[in-house]
């Protein structure tokens, strides 16, 4: 089972906040070249920032693809921290934390990423091809070529490692905890969710969105759960930011990219918000469990061990 009760001190959950807080360092390390970068840009555009600003307003000067290229570069630079942690502190290899399986399932990954990339790009295709109005072609043939190359590499490993830690390593160290499962998908996903608060999402659409956040945690958790690894996360996720930063930028999004359209419309959080979380996310989970003939639901996400 993914989510067991090991016995020895390398499973206690004193660990995992060890591990955890290794985590975090690594990550806040690999933050110090956009420090810089932003430091550099402050000092010679000083004359023309607007003192009232939020933080990802000061961000905007650096050049797009510079800071897509900077802001996801840590969590590349964490992987490091991760490797360090399950294989020093853990005694465990990394494809441990991820899937009961002998090895990553590439299969399923492909094949969730594939599932959700035709129906983003369907979905943006009808909104932009119903309201066109919404929409300003944004295409810049060399720029979106840059974009596109440091997009194709880094949004994954910034997605893998979002699901390594949160639908991996944190939810086994609860599980290790807790001794059931449904607490560790619960925290897992609130945890997971609250990190996103700083999200210009939420300047925004308001706190309400971090609703949808939660609940995309909980989500890739059952996924995680019934499936019995995270490649299916691993999959969707990739695709999920991948597309979206590819395809459509906002002013207010966190990735704010060279894309091919510029949504100008004013969102609605409630709308996008019960699509996604009622009819879409059921939909996947649905098209999975027929594939992978996925069975005892109730035990997979509630049960104790």
């Amino acid at each position: 089972m993914f989510l067991k009760y090991q016995e020895g001190r390398i499973y206690r959950f004193g660990y995992y906040l060890l591990g955890s807080f290794i985590i975090i360092i690594f990550n806040f390390i690999g933050q110090i070249p956009l420090l810089i970068a932003l430091g550099s840009s402050l000092l010679n555009k000083s004359a023309e920032i607007d003192p009232s600003a939020n933080a990802m307003e000061l961000l905007n000067i650096i050049p797009p693809n510079m800071r897509l290229f900077l802001m996801l570069f840590p969590f590349a630079f964490t992987f490091i921290g991760v490797w360090l942690v399950v294989l020093k502190l853990h005694e465990q290899s990394m494809t441990s934390v991820v899937t009961v399986r002998k090895k990553l399932d590439f299969n399923r990954i492909l094949f969730a990423f594939c599932l959700w990339s035709f129906i983003t790009v369907s979905l943006i295709s009808f909104d932009y091809m119903t309201s066109p109005e919404d929409y300003v072609w944004n295409f810049k043939p060399i720029p979106f070529l840059f974009m596109f190359l440091i997009a194709i590499i880094f949004i994954p490993l910034q997605t893998s490692l979002e699901e390594y830690v949160f639908r991996g390593y944190l939810m086994q160290g609860f599980g290790n905890w807790f001794r059931n499962r449904w607490l560790p998908l619960i925290l897992t996903s609130v945890i997971f969710g609250s990190l996103h608060i700083a999200n210009p999402e939420v300047g925004k659409l308001g706190y309400g969105i971090m609703g949808y956040y939660i609940g995309t945690g909980l989500f890739l958790g059952v996924m995680t759960l019934m499936d019995e690894g995270v490649e299916l996360a691993i999959g969707w996720h990739a695709a999920n930011n991948l597309v979206g930063a590819l395809l459509v930028t906002a002013d207010w999004t966190a990735f704010q990219t060279n894309s091919v359209l510029k949504d100008i419309s004013d969102p609605n959080l409630y709308n996008e918000m019960f699509i996604s979380l009622f009819i879409f996310y059921p939909i996947i989970l649905f098209i999975f469990s027929k594939k992978y003939n996925w069975k005892n639901a109730v035990h997979q996400l509630t049960s104790k061990f």
